[in-house]
């Protein structure tokens, strides 16, 4: 399974003027988004609704398809709605999955954008199961984490502060876990490549490889 921390998707100024923009914003019971087992272990509120929150998404969603190592680990062919969710002292999201389709979309790869600095807070962290170990992330402010959805996770209870992150989802060109690594290992050793040798014989055929193994996965 894939794992990877993004850093740097937001700057510390655009998370820090999000983190300003959502005090203007109207929070509600995070259960009422909840699948109906999920319902019973969460506790958090998620933004309402409102042009606010849409300048906020906006942003964020550029900012995702504008950043080269989610579009190389995630190939997104569509994202759900971003939510931004709060959570504040006491508030905790127990173990869960999370649910296979939203808004008629397949979900293969959730993900965490971290908005508060982790001195902010205590607790709060993103715990996410494989088959080795539980993973327990908390992320400096504009960071994100990705992680296929089909994982169970959870966020540990905030004892102090606010933890603040905007929560989505993607539905890949590139269905399988497996091809997407292999992909985006391609594209790591592609720019090795380039910016060892140039347009290189082997970077021709390592470009030609990831080319047709899109051409043969895409859309499966």
């Amino acid at each position: 399974m894939m794992f990877i921390a993004i850093p740097s998707v937001l700057t510390a100024a655009e998370a820090a003027a999000i983190r300003a923009a959502a005090g203007d914003l109207e929070f509600a019971d995070g259960r009422e988004t909840a699948g109906r087992f999920a319902r019973e272990v969460k506790s958090n509120h998620q933004a309402r609704p409102s042009p606010g929150l849409e300048a906020i998404q906006a942003k964020v969603t550029g900012a995702l398809m504008a950043h080269p190592v989610f579009l190389s680990a995630a190939r997104p062919r569509a994202l759900t709605p971003l939510i931004l969710s709060r959570y504040r002292q006491g508030q905790t999201y127990g173990l869960h999955v999370d649910d296979a389709l939203m808004g008629g979309l397949r979900t293969d790869l959730s993900f965490t954008l971290f908005l508060e600095d982790p001195a902010a807070y205590e607790g709060g962290a993103l715990v996410v199961e494989d088959a080795l170990e539980s993973r327990a992330i908390k992320l400096g402010a504009g960071d994100l984490i990705l992680y296929p959805s089909t994982t169970l996770h959870r966020v540990e209870p905030v004892t102090a502060g606010t933890r603040l992150a905007m929560v989505g989802w993607a539905q890949s060109w590139i269905r399988p876990t497996a091809q997407r690594e292999v992909l985006f290992d391609l594209d790591q050793a592609i720019e090795e490549v380039f910016a060892r040798d140039g347009k290189s014989g082997p970077f021709d055929r390592l470009a030609r490889t990831r080319s047709n193994l899109l051409r043969m996965w895409a859309g499966e």
